[in-house]
């Protein structure tokens, strides 16, 4: 495919125009021109990238390979209404959710919030999740993560990347910044800056060492925000985080419950949102059970672990690991009202007062899914 761009407009002759033209030797600034060969005619791509710096044609070059009509444009979103009814109102709740976590906008509150109130960050994230769910067959994204710092756009490319690929169509993204080349992994990249054309992006994604460490609960108020539920501490509970160059990257806490004979419990899985999307949560928390798993915890015990939750995503993403099994799907909680009597006997059998009077579980409506880790590489 061979493209050319040709803008013209007026050479203007007005004072200021006719004194820069004098200044800097500038005889005329009124023309654009760009010629660039992509060999992109083979339908087997799913993703392509244009770089280069602002004002070498970018913009110009994408809306040519497919088309006007196939040039992202944003669109307007509702004012008062939850990003989560605001993303294909006519599709499956299933959808959407997944496709939010696919992008790695994985945060539940911030689904129940309307879109002119999220973060930048959040933004950036929320548009992709709108195109992956409405699953053009062509696109051209413009401006492709340059309105958000460098830690999410990089994450996010990767992100976007992984769930466009399961769409089955072709995108082209447009961008100004060359660090989300090794993040994105494109078929084919062109650089208006050079004029170069290259096949399939060979350079592998840059590594980095999540580092896990058992610790309280210090750092809980740092992830709190983020997880979908507010809930009291667990008891007796260990934690561990996860770090990347010293910064906090995911948190949960490990307790002990009673499954039939004695288990460990997980809970409090939170990734932080710059993070979502890099595939850390999953081995993290597969690394935080198999500690269990090989006793290495408090109780020196070695202990089989539950992990329950209600997030749609993180739930298929647990029944497609060969690491977990699901056991349990509950569409509501238990009687609070009976709990709350079994702690109160409990205690008294043990002659002590109940740890919290009128605590207890269940009384909600969450469909909780319940899964074991198996340790199955």
């Amino acid at each position: 495919m061979k493209i050319s761009v040709h803008h013209r407009c007026s050479d203007y002759d007005s004072y200021r125009a006719a004194r820069v033209k004098s200044l800097f030797n500038a005889e005329s600034g009124c023309n654009f021109d760009l010629s660039a060969e992509l060999p992109i005619e083979a339908a087997d791509w799913k993703l392509g990238a244009v770089v280069g710096p602002s004002g070498s044609g970018k913009s110009s070059l994408g809306e040519r390979i497919f088309g006007r009509r196939h040039f992202h444009r944003r669109r307007r979103w509702p004012a008062d209404e939850p990003i989560i009814d605001a993303i294909c109102p006519e599709g499956e709740f299933d959808a959407v959710t997944g496709a939010l976590a696919g992008v790695g906008l994985g945060t539940v509150p911030a689904w129940l919030r309307p879109y002119r109130v999220l973060s930048t960050g959040e933004r950036f994230r929320a548009d992709l999740a709108r195109i992956i769910c409405e699953r053009p067959r062509r696109i051209v994204i413009d401006e492709f993560t340059s309105v958000v710092d460098r830690q999410i756009a990089r994450i996010g490319a990767m992100a976007f990347a992984k769930a466009w690929r399961r769409t089955g169509g072709q995108a082209v993204v447009l961008s100004c910044h060359y660090d989300i080349l090794d993040w994105l992994q494109p078929d084919w990249v062109y650089d208006t800056a050079t004029g170069r054309f290259a096949g399939r992006w060979l350079q592998p994604r840059p590594r980095f060492d999540l580092v896990i460490r058992q610790t309280d609960w210090r750092y809980w108020p740092l992830f709190e925000p983020h997880h979908y539920l507010k809930l009291p501490k667990m008891i007796n509970a260990i934690n561990y985080v996860g770090t990347v160059d010293g910064e906090l990257v995911c948190h949960v806490a490990v307790s002990t419950a009673w499954y039939g004979r004695l288990a460990a419990r997980a809970c409090r899985l939170v990734v932080m949102p710059e993070w979502q999307g890099a595939g850390v949560g999953m081995r993290f928390l597969n690394a935080a059970c198999d500690f269990q798993r090989r006793g290495r915890n408090r109780w020196r015990r070695r202990l089989t672990t539950y992990f329950h939750t209600s997030h749609p995503g993180l739930a298929a993403a647990l029944r497609r690991s060969r690491s977990w099994t699901q056991v349990s799907c509950n569409l509501y909680g238990a009687s609070r009202a009976r709990c709350i009597a079994s702690m109160a006997r409990s205690a008294e059998r043990r002659g002590r007062e109940p740890f919290s009077r009128g605590a207890g579980y269940g009384g909600h409506f969450r469909a909780v899914q319940g899964f074991r880790y198996e340790g199955v590489a």
